[in-house]
């Protein structure tokens, strides 16, 4: 297993995305989607390297196919429906309009179907973030607070334990998932250094192992379910945001990043920041559930 070296990701799509973000693998279609949040587009990479854009009304910071059809979308002001064929973006409720600097940032969908969606500051400077878990029938349910930059969460094989990060504390938090499917007590699972970047968007693989892209940290590491750092990749790009596994056989790890903030300089020499980039890690990933509403 490599720990370091020389860049081996392959570029799949050179989008150039201000704040690429939130891949999700899609089996019925055989598509990753992804998006621009900051550029305002959603990105579908088909399984013959076609690549289709869709610009939005409003921010999104995650998207998750539905059972019923169609998306369902954490946004800058709430949750939404998302039908990007029929060009359709419904809202559907806030759950945060007494914290109007708030947006809705990473989310994911757990084993029983429930979609996870946390929120942060758009300045990133309040720790009023929280995470919430939708039910199918749209219950809205807030499990924790005060967090600065929400990222994740990811789920275990089992669903029993829940993963997420406060990026800008650099600190990755485990849950217990209860009988009833709410996570609780939080605990510190790992806290990073300076020197690795930031802990971003992340994935579990069919070993039960945490994936995360580390921004401003050139790379993506993965992590046993003890905490032990098993392996790290190198990317030719310093903003790596999430990671999802894709393909026929889930054996893709397609990784999002971003360009913003990146000065001439750095420009020039990451002429492939805001692509999306695929690397092959040896290891599958699990079939995600759709959104059961």
């Amino acid at each position: 297993m490599p720990m370091t070296g020389e860049p081996t990701a392959t570029l799949v799509a050179d989008v150039h995305a201000v704040l690429g973000e939130g891949p999700v693998w899609v089996p019925a279609e055989q598509a990753l989607y992804w998006l621009d949040i900051k550029g305002r587009l959603i990105f579908r990479l088909r399984e013959d390297g076609a690549v289709d854009a869709w610009p939005t009304p409003f921010r999104i910071g995650s998207l998750a196919p539905r059972a019923a059809g169609g998306l369902i979308a954490g946004t800058e002001h709430c949750i939404a429906h998302v039908d990007v064929e029929g060009e359709r973006f419904e809202i559907l409720f806030d759950p945060e309009e007494d914290r109007p600097t708030n947006r809705f940032n990473d989310g994911k969908v757990d084993r029983s179907g429930r979609f996870f969606a946390g929120t942060m500051d758009d300045e990133e400077v309040d720790a009023t973030g929280a995470f919430y878990r939708i039910d199918k029938t749209l219950i809205c349910t807030r499990f924790d607070d005060g967090f600065k930059v929400t990222n994740g969460p990811a789920f275990s094989p089992d669903g029993r334990y829940m993963y997420a990060n406060d990026s800008a504390l650099q600190v990755t938090f485990a849950y217990t998932v209860g009988p009833d499917g709410m996570p609780g007590g939080r605990r510190e699972f790992i806290r990073w250094s300076g020197n690795d970047g930031y802990p971003d968007g992340m994935t579990v693989d069919a070993e039960g192992c945490l994936w995360l892209a580390f921004w401003d940290g050139w790379c993506v590491r993965r992590v046993s379910p003890e905490g032990e750092r098993l392996g790290e990749w190198r990317l030719p790009i310093a903003r790596p945001t999430s990671v999802a596994f894709g393909g026929p056989d889930l054996n893709r790890l397609y990784v999002t990043s971003a360009s913003i903030g990146l000065d001439a300089e750095a420009l020039r020499l990451q002429p492939n920041a805001g692509g999306l980039f695929m690397l092959d890690v040896g290891v599958s990933g699990i079939a995600e559930q759709p959104f059961a509403g």
